[in-house]
């Protein structure tokens, strides 16, 4: 009963912008961080002795060195913890919460969520991850038989097989364009989708940021060409939100749709989807709902019996968020990218398929090595040297994937640096 008085008593007191610090563990680490200046994130993203104690709020494996964390991103301790209390004290209630407190707290978790993105709790529904978010959208805009969408070629695999599967239910049109790894200006990625859209071009997908490269788009010039156009934007924030600072107003986006077991670090299988209010009516929801109403953001929730510890647990993920702050996670993040990348990135026999740019760039990357697959040097780096990765193999894009996290050690990356030097 204690947690769920916390959230209703965090709800009243804050509306999500300034949690109270209910746990032990985030209390103390509260008063680590407390002493340190912030009018300088660009210094202190580098200052160890900040992150040191961010670091020990997490428990990774002590057996090797996680670097895949775009997968999903683990929990801090505290979250963990909170999430734990939650399936104990919901399955300790079962039914009598299914059915008289599930709701009221679902919607107290929503509007947390809502101040925290920026938008009204009235165009966020919770779901499970983006390709849930993202479904809802592709399968859900009224289309007709002819009409365009354009994706890439770069695009999560997932949305592209969606797209597809209504061009072959629905004899929709799919123009695929292909994105360059490293554009030399947003002009170049605009003009990618701009010069495929004709007067049949109805919905257009934009990556935020791209889960092959790391590569961040310009979503506001891309949403902004769409209105022009007359052209609906569905934005995949799978590995955006979290991670960059921003609002979701900030991007003048109708959709988005976005995984919070990412960079947010909440339970996995948690997720949320934006539509801006005067837009909900105009899509169906993919599951079966007549009765909620064409204007409610709960019409696409009607998905059955979820877990509601996960949804609970969004509260203490944001607090761990807004205790480090926005601006200086992605400063972080952006920094541990670079920090490896830039250390062998004029080294003869590696390519980094990845943007150093500031604004293209933040906490993924890439790297392939010539003469290997990128399964090879996947297997490589985790065999010889216990450095865990993943391989990219894609007609676009083949390397592997390096994504460090907030509990990445400066070490932990020499090490890679180290791994891929010992390549040449």
């Amino acid at each position: 009963m204690q947690r769920r008085s916390f959230i209703r008593k965090t709800v009243a007191a804050t509306a999500g912008s300034a949690f109270l610090l209910h746990n032990d563990t985030l209390a103390a680490l509260a008063h680590e961080l407390a002493g340190f200046r912030r009018d300088n994130i660009e210094q202190l993203a580098r200052d160890e002795r900040f992150w040191l104690p961010v670091q020990r709020a997490f428990r990774p494996s002590p057996h090797f060195i996680n670097l895949e964390n775009g997968y999903f991103s683990p929990m801090p301790m505290e979250t963990q913890e909170a999430w734990m209390d939650n399936i104990r004290e919901i399955n300790g209630l079962h039914t009598f919460y299914m059915r008289r407190r599930q709701f009221e707290e679902r919607d107290n978790i929503r509007r947390l969520l809502a101040e925290f993105a920026g938008v009204s709790p009235d165009e966020i529904a919770l779901l499970r991850n983006t390709t849930e978010a993202l479904d809802n959208l592709i399968m859900g805009l009224p289309l007709q038989k002819g009409d365009e969408f354009i994706i890439t070629d770069q695009d999560y695999p997932n949305m592209v097989e969606a797209v597809h599967m209504r061009a072959k239910r629905e004899g929709i049109v799919v123009k695929t364009i292909s994105l360059p790894l490293h554009p030399k200006s947003d002009a170049e990625v605009l003009q990618a989708y701009e010069q495929a859209i004709t007067a049949r071009t109805k919905a257009m997908l934009v990556t935020h940021v791209i889960n092959l490269t790391g590569q961040v788009l310009p979503v506001r010039k891309l949403c902004q060409l769409g209105k022009q156009r007359n052209v609906e934007v569905i934005v995949d924030g799978a590995h955006a939100f979290a991670q960059l600072n921003f609002k979701i107003p900030d991007l003048g986006c109708d959709y988005y749709g976005t995984s919070l077991h990412k960079w947010l670090c909440a339970p996995l299988g948690s997720g949320m989807l934006y539509i801006r209010k005067e837009k909900i009516a105009n899509i169906w929801p993919l599951f079966g709902d007549v009765s909620t109403g064409e204007n409610n953001i709960r019409k696409f929730e009607r998905n059955g019996t979820q877990p509601c510890s996960n949804h609970l647990a969004i509260a203490n993920a944001i607090r761990f968020h807004q205790l480090i702050g926005s601006e200086l996670k992605e400063e972080r993040l952006r920094y541990l990218c670079h920090y490896w990348a830039e250390k062998v990135a004029s080294l003869p026999h590696l390519t980094l398929n990845m943007p150093l740019e500031k604004e293209r760039s933040c906490a993924l990357g890439n790297v392939a090595v010539k003469g290997m697959k990128p399964a090879q040097l996947a297997d490589f780096l985790y065999d010889k040297h216990r450095i865990f990765t993943v391989a990219i193999d894609m007609p676009t894009v083949k390397g592997v994937r390096i994504t460090p996290h907030l509990y990445t050690s400066l070490s932990d990356l020499d090490k890679l640096v180290a791994a891929l030097k010992s390549l040449a």
